[in-house]
């Protein structure tokens, strides 16, 4: 089964995910969707110093809008942005430092965030991690899960008060297609029972949860218009540095970041995009399907009730132990 759905989503993915999958794409964007002002608007980016983040960046600050660029490294997140603020010409461009691995510091974090700044309208979780061999933290958290899943988890229902309080307030996840080939496996959330851990698998896997968690959150505050939403095969650091092989094969294949960030920018920014059902994946501005035809990965509403569960009682423990 792992060998048809792998084989199933390649051949998806030359079709779809490549730039000649954008091109094609676009044909049917509205253009008008983009022309919009977001000034007084606020706007949180994970992983905003690079790649899709960067470039979501780049648009909302060049469209008017307050950009919380959340970082972990201090020096790339503050040339960053330098260069955001210099060419969009936008001074409300600002830098928080965050490690998403670490739950204390991002529950600390949000509810920082919320006591200090009091305003947010559209939060986007970019941030993430492909990590190949199996790393655990201090606090005996397995890499990937902590930042793909947990992460965005924590920071998400951190700021959800926050968000309640705003005006057509968003949540948008970007997640991939990659996890098309996984069944949501919410036992082994730190794969601990992997014969062999696989990295691309972890992240596919997490990226799943992601799906899932966006699904219940829609469900959960209907107040806030969740999506996630795959950016296709881009060429970004993340891809170069994670899945060199992968980019070494494909690289004149690739999308460019600014086509990848295409989506997530239109999720963001244009009031098209609060007109679709909330809790959705999208992909090239359409809802897509969160499952392959025969693949066999859909879950019950009882193993992606114990996926919010589980994660629901991360919450509780990192929240009591801060």
């Amino acid at each position: 089964m792992s060998f048809f759905r792998n084989a199933i989503w390649f051949m998806k993915g030359l079709k779809e995910y490549t730039k000649s999958g954008y091109a094609s794409a676009s044909k049917a964007f509205n253009a008008g969707d983009m022309e919009v002002d977001v000034t007084g608007r606020s706007f949180m980016i994970t992983g905003a110093n690079s790649g899709i983040g960067k470039c979501a960046a780049i648009a909302i600050a060049k469209k008017g809008g307050t950009v919380h660029m959340v970082c972990r490294d201090s020096k790339r997140g503050e040339e960053a942005r330098a260069e955001i603020s210099e060419v969009t010409g936008n001074q409300n461009v600002h830098l928080h430092l965050l490690d998403m691995s670490q739950p204390r510091e991002v529950i600390k974090f949000a509810s920082d965030f919320e006591k200090n700044t009091g305003k947010l309208n559209v939060l986007i979780n970019n941030a993430g991690c492909m990590v190949n061999t199996r790393e655990v933290a201090e606090d005996g958290l397995e890499k990937n899960f902590a930042t793909n899943s947990l992460g965005t988890y924590l920071l998400t229902v951190s700021l959800v008060p926050l968000l309640s309080q705003s005006e057509d307030p968003r949540v948008i996840i970007v997640t991939s297609g990659g996890m098309l080939v996984q069944k949501l496996n919410e036992k082994d959330l730190q794969s601990e029972k992997m014969s062999k851990f696989d990295g691309t698998m972890v992240y596919a896997q997490n990226k799943r949860q992601q799906v899932v968690m966006t699904e219940q959150f829609a469900n959960s505050h209907p107040q806030i218009h969740f999506s996630c939403m795959h950016p296709g095969w881009a060429d970004t650091p993340a891809v170069r540095s994670a899945m060199p092989d992968f980019y070494n094969k494909m690289k004149d294949r690739l999308r460019t970041a600014e086509e990848g960030a295409d989506t997530l920018i239109w999720l963001a920014l244009s009031p098209a995009a609060i007109k679709q059902p909330s809790g959705e994946f999208f992909q090239d501005r359409v809802v897509v399907a969160k499952h392959l035809p025969l693949a066999w990965t859909k879950s019950t509403s009882q193993e992606e009730e114990d996926l919010m569960k589980k994660l629901a009682a991360f919450n509780t423990q990192f929240k009591s132990s801060s």
